[in-house]
């Protein structure tokens, strides 16, 4: 009679720590899901942003043709891209990134610009929205580490494994010119 009650308690037990690691990773996965949202709902914000910062800029700057294409390129390009992996996705961000490098570049070279109010208003909205993709990316990253460390750890990789739990990709710069530090110059 005992026996079978030890049997039973052992069964239960194995069956609870079962439930938990599979919900502590539906969990988790949730959570990797709602990072990635967090970074669709920034980079939405900037799409929206960069043909007015575009517009504003060409009031200005007529000759300036060639950058304004690469940024309205670079913007498409990445907004068309919205189903791709984590990784393709910071590839054509690093390349945004770098046209709206370039196109913030450009305004430098008028001062009446520098001193528009509205290009004023839409550089700061932008520069906003950079800080809360960065801080929208590490999330996301924390929130994969999270979740690859628990599919990969004994024993609940038994159980990822069991129910077809994959690791999630890291949102990771692959462009050379978004690793190296900006040059700055006061000129």
């Amino acid at each position: 009679m005992w026996i079978w009650i030890a049997v039973i308690a052992i069964v239960v037990i194995i069956a609870l720590a079962v439930v938990g690691m599979y919900n502590g990773l539906v969990r988790l996965r949730n959570q990797v899901k709602n990072a990635w949202a967090q970074i669709d709902v920034q980079l939405k914000r900037r799409y929206d942003l960069i043909p007015n910062l575009v517009e504003t800029v060409k009031g200005y700057a007529k000759h300036e043709r060639e950058t304004f294409e690469m940024v309205t390129t670079a913007r498409n390009l990445a907004q068309k891209a919205s189903s791709a992996g984590a990784g393709e996705r910071a590839k054509l961000e690093g390349e945004l990134g770098s046209a709206l490098g370039r196109l913030l570049a450009v305004a430098e070279a008028y001062p009446d610009l520098k001193a528009n109010q509205n290009f004023l208003a839409l550089q700061e909205e932008l520069t906003s929205t950079e800080n809360k993709i960065g801080f929208s990316r590490q999330f996301y990253n924390d929130s994969v580490l999270r979740f690859n460390n628990k599919t990969q750890e004994f024993p609940s990789n038994v159980i990822a494994g069991m129910f077809g739990f994959k690791a999630a990709e890291f949102f990771e710069t692959t462009s050379q010119i978004e690793r190296e530090a900006p040059k700055v110059s006061f000129s």
